[in-house]
């Protein structure tokens, strides 16, 4: 199958999905504080680290060459 109207490969799109599965999770962690306005440990430290790290997978996924894989 060829990919020319594809501006990325299959690996890049599924790299981005994760990534994004990361980054909404990273969120609900957030939104799952029960101290007040989210002043907790995971409103602030591990929400945050959860999200960092999905936008770190998905500038992988954008940086990822798909012509090296084949």
């Amino acid at each position: 199958m060829s990919n020319k109207g594809l501006p990325f490969g299959r690996k890049n799109y599924v790299i981005m999905l994760s990534g994004l599965a990361v980054l909404i999770l990273g969120f609900i962690v957030m939104s799952m504080d029960s101290e007040p306005y989210g002043f907790g440990f995971l409103g602030l430290t591990l929400g945050p680290i959860i999200v960092m790290t999905g936008f770190m997978i998905q500038f992988f996924a954008i940086m990822h060459n798909p012509k090296k894989d084949k």
